[in-house]
């Protein structure tokens, strides 16, 4: 599939809610638990997806938008859920990402992204030259594959209680 805003949007909407579908109410044993040592819980995710939505997409897009001379963007640092305040419930992070995520998505729109604006460039801090369409997909593939990993973690919970099942369950082997 070829990049499109609209069909891009489509997924960055649904997330929150896709999130709150299948996490909200669930016991802490299913949202706090994780891989093992260095993996994140779905906690952690909601946590580092909140990050991004404050740090990331929508800053460096508009880094990216700027009359600046300087399109370098800030590192992000993937890890700083992991120090933040754990005193937050997971109804809180999940309800602090969607209303994050829905400023955002006004934001996004309120950029009228267009062919020319998806070219414009910035640098990342690793990667080097990007522009607004790296950008924007990736928060779209940044995004699924979060919802993967969360349901990956969640998945491997049971993996010594599905017995010979296990066989066939690819998400266990991952």
């Amino acid at each position: 599939m070829k990049f499109n805003i609209d069909k891009s949007i489509e997924i960055l909407e649904r997330t929150p809610t896709v999130l709150e579908h299948l996490l909200s109410g669930l016991s802490n044993e299913w949202t706090t638990s994780n891989e093992g040592e260095n993996t994140w819980s779905p906690y952690d995710v909601i946590g580092h997806l909140i990050h991004g939505e404050k740090t990331d997409w929508i800053p460096r897009a508009q880094i990216i938008l700027s009359d600046a001379p300087n399109k370098t963007f800030e590192p992000f640092d993937r890890f700083a859920q992991m120090s933040a305040d754990k005193q937050k419930s997971l109804e809180e992070l999940l309800a602090e990402f969607k209303a994050l995520r829905s400023e955002n998505i006004n934001l996004l729109k309120a950029f009228s992204v267009n062919k020319k604006t998806l070219t414009q460039t910035g640098i990342h801090p690793e990667l080097g030259q990007t522009n607004l369409k790296n950008l924007l997909a990736t928060w779209v593939v940044h995004d699924l594959g979060h919802i993967t990993q969360i349901s990956r973690v969640m998945a491997k919970q049971y993996k010594t209680e599905v017995g010979p099942w296990e066989q066939f369950l690819t998400i266990l082997k991952s």
